[in-house]
C-alpha cells in the first residue's frame, strides 16, 4: 500500500501522456501535410519545366525559319 501513487502524481502524469500524443498526432499531420505539398510543387515544376522546353523549342524553330 505504500506505493500507491499520489492522486496528483497521477493527473500530472495523464497530462503529461496526453501532451505527448497530442504532440505526436500533430506532428504525424504535419509530416503529412508536407509530403503532400513536396509532391504536388514537384509535379507542378515538372510540368512548368516541360512546358518552358516545348517553348524554347518552338520559339528556336521560328527564328531558325526566319533566318532561311
Amino acid at each position: 500500500m505504500h506505493w500507491l501513487q499520489d492522486p496528483n502524481q497521477s493527473n500530472v502524469d495523464n497530462l503529461n501522456n496526453l501532451s505527448r500524443e497530442a504532440s505526436r498526432h500533430f506532428r504525424n499531420k504535419k509530416k503529412e501535410y508536407l509530403k503532400d505539398k513536396i509532391d504536388e510543387l514537384e509535379t507542378n515544376s515538372k510540368i512548368k519545366i516541360s512546358n518552358i522546353y516545348r517553348e524554347l523549342v518552338t520559339l528556336r524553330r521560328f527564328t531558325n525559319l526566319e533566318l532561311i
